[in-house]
Parts: C-alpha cells; structure tokens; sequence
C-alpha cells in the first residue's frame, strides 16, 4: 500500500491513477494526517505530492515530519521535494526564473534499482516551479538536472529518499511511469495485488460484515456508478438489498423501461418502481432559470425517494455510487472548496433525513476502475461505457420551461442523436453527446409550407475526467445525417446547429 500525501497539487489525483494502473494499492491523505494513523496504515511507501504553496511562506501544509523517522521510502514531488529537503535541514528559495511546461532533461545517475534505473539519460519532463532548492540536507546528492533547474532530482540512498522537481504522473513526462514503477517495486518492494477481482473478494467480505443480516436499500439511476453499486450489494447480500427507481419524466427514450429489464428480470434483483413523473412536472411548471430547476427536481427526488423507501420494512443502510474523486474532494486540505458553478442534483439528505447508515462501497475507485470493476461483475459494455448523464436529467436540456411537449421533442431528438453516433463508431471516442432544445424559433420551409418551429442544438465533446473538455469534430456527413433525421422524423423541429464551444469558458451542459 502506498500512502500520498495531498499537499494541494491539481495532479493528486492522477498520481493515483498511476500508482493503481501499476496494480498497487494506495490512498490520498490530507498533510493533517495524524502519524499515528500513518503508522495504522503500514504503507510500503509514501509519495508527497506536489502544490500550489511555496515552503517558506507561513500557512504552507505541512505533514508530520515523523514520517521521516519511520524507515520507509518517501518520494517528493515538486512541493512535495520542496517540503522534504526543508525539513531535514536544507533550503528553498525563490528561483530567479521560473520553469513551466516541458524540459529537457539529463539524468546523471542510473543506479540499478533506483528511481531513474532504465529511463534514459536524455529524456523530457513536465515543470511547473517556481522555487528551487538552494541547499541540499546531509546525505542527499543530485540525481538529474535541466537547462534552468540544477536540482531536478535528487535521493538520500541510505534513506530510501528520493524527490523529482518534475512531474512524472503527467503524460508530459514520457518516462514518468517508468520512475514511479521503480519507486513502487525495487525501491518500496510493493506487490502487484491491486486488480478488481481482489476488490471484489474484499468488498463482498467488508459489506457482509458490515451490514449482517439488515437491509439495504439504494437510489438506482441506470448510471454506471449506481449499476456497479447495485451489483457489488448484490453479489454480497443478495435479497436484502432493494433498489428504487423513480422515474422522473426526465429520462431518455426507454431508459426506464431498460433499467427494469436488466436488472429486475435478468438479474433478478429488488426494485422498487416510483413512477412520479406527474409530480416533477408539476414542480417544475412555468420554471425557467436552471439553478431552480436544479433545485427543484434535486429536492422532489428526495421526497419521492424518501416516500418509497419508508415502504421497505427494517432498512438500516443507505448506499451510495460515491467515487473516490468526490471524498478526496469533500477534505480537500488546502485552498478550500471551488466556487459553486452549478448545484448538483445528489442524495446528500437522504441519510439524515432517513435516520439511515452510509454504505458506500465504491468510495475508493475512480471512474475508470468504476468500469472495469462492473466489467468483472457480469455488465455489458453498454452499460459500463454509457456516457455521463446528469442527475436532472433532460431537465437541464431543455433551456427554459420544461414540459410533457418539449420533452416528447427532446427525446425523440436525443434517440437519433445516439442511434448515429453509435452506428458511426463514434459512442466510445466521446465524453458526452446529446441535443439540447432552445427556447427559440425559426423560419423554415417544409414541402411548400411555410414552418415556425423550435431549434434544436447538438452538443458532443471530447474529455478524460470532465475538469475541461473540447467540442469533438465530428465528420460533417456525420453531423449531416443526424441533422437531417432529426428535422425529417421530429415534428416540431426545424433547425439543427452544432456547439463549437470548449470547457472552459463554457460549461458541458448548457445549463
């Protein structure tokens, strides 16, 4: 197990991605880490992450500096580095010229068995400094070096400390995989034991202990997250789990329909059906601005829920599709929450509202292990690679009122949107695809009649986590077709346009 240390840096998260493709395991910790719970975890090794913080400034995060003491290998990335050779009796200052972006760099020592031990004496790495390290403490030596930065690594080898000025868990650093391979296993001496099935075995062990013979109940969306943790509960305790799922009204085509068939019929499991469609709709009646609608259908949700679930007799537990993203997040330790953009359509009331347990049993996997984790479990690919779809579902899609109507339209639209991207080869190449209908009409001309209908916009973007995202240049004949579908078999649209727009300054969805 390998512990990271999470001192702020917008690559923590992928530095344990790294670490996990390596089939190890590991988990981000905020500096405020008591040792003793360090001491609890028995990591083979601890990585410190990089950050926006200089060392010298007063309020920079710090750790324990006893994790120095406890004979275990450390790696220090960019701040991390920074925090290390301060600590142990060396300085920082403020560089003369600061370095971003990519570097060159020339590696002077390869020691077999060390962080550098077959990765190339010349090879390029990603900078993102604005300190450098004056004064190296006792015992440590320089490792690589670049144009601009004399200590680009460095390592205590009696110690077992090393420290990168660079970022290897970036793509940017071509052989950064390849350092953090030889941090894990010739220096830290990890096994490679990290695969879903072991997870599974594990979960299915940790669930049955906790919940014994009581009941679960869970929100079952049809998403990939509530799939993958409906069928873990399911693996692990059977009948007493029930899942319930309430159709807003704001779904795409079937997908109701399509949930009860997967996972009541074919995998026979305990769903409970709320069929509350009229009373979204009427919540929602002459709503326009999208932060109430946010809201709104957020909070009828938890009524509908909360309603159906009382039905369940002896239910002690609440489960939830929570990612480890969102519980790194929730304790950030430096630099506070982010500016709320947009409200999230979520169950965070429901345990307090229902007196209820917290079972959240993908709380330590990204989005990707998500997937391969359902892919052990018996999904399909098209239930494991089905692309984000937003908690309020095609309520947010349609800009300005929602109603029965427009929703006919939108999911008529959305259908053949999917259909042709699907039939191109498309589906998997894209983050999200979808239509968004506008509060606007236009002139057009159907047959020899004159039309004055609604226009409809097309939205597909490209991403690996969804922070940003670039629109995707589908082929022309491609956007053709759907367009032209979509006029031809949706009656009551009469222009299609496509979103050219990236994230940032925009935003995925529209609203």
């Amino acid at each position: 197990m390998i512990l990271i240390i999470d001192f702020g840096s917008q690559y923590n998260q992928l530095i344990a991605r790294r670490v996990r493709e390596l089939e190890v395991y590991c988990q981000i910790e905020p500096p405020d880490i008591a040792l003793d719970a360090i001491k609890a975890l028995k990591p083979e090794g601890i990585i410190l992450s990089g950050g926006p913080a200089s060392i010298y400034e007063p309020n920079s995060p710090r750790v324990d500096k006893g994790i120095f003491e406890l004979g275990i290998p450390i790696l220090g990335i960019c701040y991390g580095l920074q925090y290390m050779v301060d600590c142990l009796g060396g300085k920082v200052i403020r560089s003369a010229k600061r370095e971003y972006g990519f570097a060159e760099l020339h590696v002077i020592r390869r020691d077999r068995g060390g962080i550098f031990s077959e990765v190339a004496e010349d090879t390029r790495c990603w900078m993102s400094h604005g300190d450098t390290i004056d004064q190296l403490p006792s015992g440590f030596e320089i490792t690589a070096e670049t144009a601009n930065t004399r200590v680009a690594a460095v390592e205590d080898p009696k110690r077992r400390f090393y420290g990168l000025q660079f970022h290897p868990e970036v793509v940017h650093t071509p052989e950064g995989k390849k350092m953090l391979e030889n941090f894990l296993f010739p220096v830290c001496g990890c096994q490679k034991s990290w695969t879903m099935a072991s997870f599974v075995r594990n979960s299915v062990e940790e669930i049955r202990s906790t919940v014994g013979d009581r009941r679960v109940v869970l929100g079952l969306s049809g998403g990939v997250d509530s799939s993958v943790a409906a069928m873990l509960l399911h693996q692990a305790i059977g009948n007493q789990l029930t899942s319930v799922f309430v159709d807003n009204g704001l779904l795409r085509q079937d997908e109701a329909e399509k949930v009860l068939a997967l996972f009541k019929r074919h995998f026979h499991m305990n769903i409970r059906f709320a069929r509350a469609r009229a009373q979204f709709l009427a919540a929602l009646k002459g709503v326009e601005d999208p932060e109430r609608k946010r809201k709104i259908i957020g909070r009828v949700f938890i009524e509908v829920f909360d309603s159906e679930a009382r039905k369940i007799k002896n239910v002690d537990f609440l489960a939830q599709g929570t990612l480890y993203p969102d519980v790194i997040e929730s304790r950030s330790a430096f630099g506070g929450p982010s500016a709320v953009i947009k409200s999230h359509h979520n169950v965070g009331g429901l345990p307090r509202r229902m007196k209820l347990k917290l079972v959240e049993p993908l709380k330590h996997l990204f989005k990707d292990e998500v997937r391969l984790l359902g892919k052990e479990l018996g999904l399909s690919d098209d239930m494991i690679w089905r692309q984000p779809f937003p908690g309020p579902g095609l309520g947010i899609r349609i800009i300005g009122e929602v109603t029965a109507k427009r929703l006919a339209l939108l999911r008529k639209a959305d259908a053949i949107l999917l259909e042709e991207i699907k039939a191109a080869d498309y589906y998997r190449r894209l983050w999200q695809s979808f239509v968004v209908l506008l509060p606007l009409k236009s002139v057009g001309i159907m047959g020899d009649q004159r039309t004055y209908e609604n226009i409809a916009a097309i939205r597909a973007v490209t991403s690996d986590d969804a922070m940003t995202a670039d629109w995707a240049r589908l082929p022309h004949e491609l956007l053709g077709s759907i367009a032209n579908r979509i006029i031809n078999e949706v009656r009551g649209i009469n222009r299609v346009v496509y979103d050219i727009s990236s994230k940032p300054p925009s935003t995925i969805e529209w609203e």
